[in-house]
């Protein structure tokens, strides 16, 4: 598989990261919230990670779907990601929590370039709105450790 751009994400790899963030939605643990979420990342070699939220009790061992797909990659071996869908239930798009923005930012080269997008679907699975935009718009100020 070749290398892929973040600027020129294809749609059909966006598709292909909403339809795996979709998919995995439907197994988060969100006992408490009620408030599923499935997230999905897309590497620079084309390769596809899904996570979702698992929540517990003590809500700060709680776990956001992007850390489960960032954990699944870095547990793959992979540490480029380029693209991100995060799928939600409602009349619009839940965006990545801070945490997870920052998480993000640690394994992305330009946040610039780190293509989001985020959905929101109805009970049928039916897309209710779609907003996309760069991981540098959702952290202006991301911390980054010099090295």
């Amino acid at each position: 598989m070749s290398a892929r751009s973040p600027r020129g994400l294809e749609p059909a790899d966006e598709a292909r990261l909403v339809e795996a963030a979709r998919a995995v939605r439907g197994h988060a643990h969100a006992p408490y919230s009620r408030y599923q979420v499935g997230a999905a990342l897309l590497t620079r070699v084309g390769h596809v990670y899904a996570g979702c939220n698992v929540e517990n009790a003590t809500y700060g061992a709680t776990l956001c779907a992007e850390r489960s797909a960032v954990a699944a990659m870095v547990a793959a071996g992979d540490r480029e990601p380029i693209a991100c869908a995060v799928v939600t239930a409602g009349p619009r798009p839940g965006a990545p929590c801070g945490i997870c923005r920052q998480v993000l930012i640690e394994f992305t080269r330009e946040a610039r370039k780190f293509k989001v997008v985020m959905v929101a679907e109805d009970s049928r699975g039916k897309i209710t709105a779609k907003k996309t935009g760069w991981l540098a718009e959702l952290l202006p100020s991301a911390f980054r450790l010099e090295r």
